[in-house]
């Protein structure tokens, strides 16, 4: 997938009009089109870049700033109780598609749910390891 067929372009080069919520000179925000919870949004560099790696120190400073503006629009909109901050580096780590996304999700106190281990899950049979104290 290259620059003509990336979804994130799409929206980056106004090819998908009205999906972004703030932006700034290198990176946007949008909320997640598979939310997996309430509020779960993306932070996109406007640069086709696959690997946060490969970002230059202005798209770094850009989405860590609109982290932090998504994260106080979260905080008002929604109250969640908790975030989980991700990014998908690569294949072999989830990531579908190839342009730089980091999701900022946001987490709520639900009955019966034991979160800790947050991200761990990724590996389930790694998650729990304070069970095995």
């Amino acid at each position: 997938m290259g620059v003509d067929d990336c979804p994130f372009c799409d929206i980056a080069q106004g090819r998908s009009n009205g999906r972004i919520l703030q932006e700034n000179p290198c990176a946007f925000l949008i909320a997640d089109g598979f939310p997996i919870t309430e509020g779960h949004s993306l932070i996109i560099p406007k640069r086709h870049v696959s690997s946060f790696f490969l970002t230059t120190e202005d798209e770094r400073k850009s989405l860590l700033d609109l982290v932090d503006h998504a994260k106080s629009y979260l905080d008002q909109k929604f109250s969640p109780d908790s975030y989980n901050i991700g990014i998908n580096d690569g294949p072999s780590a989830g990531q579908t598609i190839p342009h730089l996304h980091i999701h900022l999700i946001p987490r709520y106190c639900e009955p019966g749910v034991d979160p800790r281990g947050g991200i761990r899950w990724i590996v389930p049979e790694k998650a729990s390891y304070w069970s095995d104290r």
